[in-house]
């Protein structure tokens, strides 16, 4: 080889590897100001509440972590609930990570295994506050467990302290104007006939005057796991002792998934029962989530299931078109007059810091802005006006930088309780040591002082809090549950391979059987197509795992 095209292989060969030695590192951007810029995958809101000219990039609270921590925000993508998981899908697959984002139990250990996230042990002993830390220690078993391999942890967990059960939203103003005899003991506690009876009664008499009323819509997907969503059957098939989507042990010992128990296939039976008489919605399985919302807020129907806290962000939709409704919030009870719930795992979305991201210390400082320092800080209005303007206005906590919420175990009903005392003249505001919990405490008081004449935000915290919550606390008090602890809240190689198509099956089935194309017994069917297409598998492992 001559001379010439040594050299010419010499400089190839090293500027090959040249480019190999820098795959995986990435040099920290900056902005004209010498600001370090982190780049972000958001999680957005459907109904934010943003004040005009304010995005989930530029806002009051993004404004604040980039004048505190000395950085430039900047969001990579922007989506929300489908769309945001492809988001987060197609940055694990290419590799090309944000500097910082939210992701599932399952695409966190995704993430680790690819060793494409960063250690945030020594960050987080270095940088976590006390509270922070208190947060995570307060719940029995601590949700950075889920995040933590061989010691070291890789993510930070939300926290959200389950304040059961799912309810039953109802147009008390309806119940009002019809005058019927409902709840009249006024206990919220209904029973599945109650609530059937009045589900017929709104139809008939139409208080909507639509001219084409439901009685109750549901989600095609039917069924979740947790207690934070809406128009799901949760609340139905509890009272069936029916918790789908749960890993549970059977009487024998082993276990199986909630939707293959025979209390699932009652409870499917009630809901089949309802849609061939006309009670449940009659375009069930082809409503999106947002031509469900729209019934409500057209004043199509009166009823829908959801969590404590619904009225913040979706019925607060129906208060704009209707500003005299009233809702309520009701809950099943089965033949021993107690509420049927599963506990929940706290942990659900995880924030991660990309492997290479030259400061992950950010992300733990940013934790302890918005969930320590703005949460109790006792001036907000004069330390932090901006921010105390967006809770007045309800801003929704997603146009955070990080679309999540780390509470202590019972952190929802203790606020609870601050606020009722508030309210009833026992304590003062300023008394209340969350400023956040001050700024709701205010906004109730508002709208009990003069519900015709206060603000819409008022109006759904009154509800969520002095009825949702409410009813919570009560059920607690009266010792109305009846409480069932799934085995498992994590992930295994069959079910990373498997479970989404069974749940995609599971939705397709169950449709079938609700709405007639498969008889009842198709439930069977089902349970044993589940386990042949790898359910078997899932089920193994996850004993495996338990007996480890």
């Amino acid at each position: 080889m001559n001379t010439k095209k040594s050299l010419i292989y010499f400089v190839l060969l090293i500027s090959l590897f040249s480019l190999l030695g820098c795959v995986g590192e990435s040099e920290p951007e900056h902005n004209e100001d010498g600001q370090l810029i982190v780049k972000l995958g958001k999680q957005t809101a459907t109904n934010p509440k943003l004040p005009e000219g304010d995005t989930f990039e530029d806002n009051a609270y993004t404004r604040l972590a980039e004048e505190v921590l000395d950085i430039e925000l900047v969001n990579d993508f922007e989506a929300n609930g489908e769309d945001y998981d492809r988001q987060v899908a197609l940055a694990i697959s290419s590799g090309e990570l944000p500097d910082m984002m939210q992701v599932s139990q399952e695409e966190f250990e995704e993430l680790y295994e690819n060793d494409l996230i960063a250690d945030l042990t020594d960050v987080f002993e270095e940088h976590a506050s006390d509270y922070i830390q208190g947060l995570y220690d307060s719940y029995d078993i601590n949700p950075l467990e889920d995040t933590t391999f061989e010691g070291r942890i890789y993510g930070l967990p939300a926290a959200v302290n389950v304040t059961p059960p799912h309810m039953i939203w109802i147009r008390q103003d309806w119940i009002d104007q019809l005058q019927l005899d409902f709840d009249a003991d006024g206990d919220k506690l209904i029973t599945i006939e109650e609530l059937e009876s009045l589900a017929q009664t709104f139809i008939e008499e139409d208080p909507g005057h639509t001219g084409n009323p439901v009685g109750i819509p549901l989600a095609h997907w039917l069924n979740e796991p947790g207690y934070g969503g809406a128009f799901t059957m949760t609340t139905i098939g509890s009272i069936f002792g029916s918790y789908p989507r749960n890993w549970i042990e059977r009487p024998d010992g082993n276990i199986t998934n909630g939707s293959l128990m025979p209390e699932t296939k009652e409870a499917l039976a009630q809901v089949k029962d309802w849609f061939d008489r006309g009670i449940l919605d009659p375009q069930f399985g082809t409503r999106s989530w947002d031509d469900i919302m729209a019934l409500a807020v057209n004043g199509q129907t009166g009823i829908v299931t959801g969590a404590w806290h619904m009225p913040d962000w979706g019925l607060s939709n129906v208060k704009e078109m209707h500003p005299d409704v009233v809702f309520e919030a009701y809950t099943l009870v089965d033949d021993q007059h107690k509420v049927n719930i599963a506990s929940q795992n706290p942990s659900g979305s995880i924030a991660v810091a990309r492997k290479d991201f030259s400061d992950p210390d950010i992300l733990i400082k940013m934790i302890n802005l918005f969930y320590d320092t703005l949460k109790n800080e006792p001036n907000l209005e004069e330390v932090y006006p901006d921010i105390y303007q967006y809770q007045v206005l309800d801003v929704d906590g997603a146009v955070r930088p990080l679309n999540m919420e780390i509470l202590g175990s019972t952190s929802e009903l203790e606020h609870y309780a601050e606020i009722r005392d508030a309210l009833n003249g026992e304590i003062e505001v300023s008394d209340i040591p969350d400023a956040r919990n001050q700024s709701i405490a205010l906004s109730i008081m508002e709208y009990n002082d003069n519900p015709e004449g206060a603000s819409t935000a008022a109006w759904a915290l009154y509800h969520s809090r002095m009825k949702g919550l409410k009813l919570g606390q009560s059920l607690i008090d009266h010792n109305h549950f009846e409480w069932v602890h799934p085995v498992f809240f994590g992930t295994t190689p069959a079910i990373e391979q498997y479970y989404g198509n069974l749940l995609s099956m599971e939705e397709e089935e169950f449709i079938k059987i609700v709405t007639g194309v498969e008889s009842i017994d198709h439930f069977d069917t089902f349970v044993e197509m589940w386990h042949r297409q790898g359910g078997d598998e899932i089920l193994a492992e996850i004993e495996a795992e338990i007996a480890e």
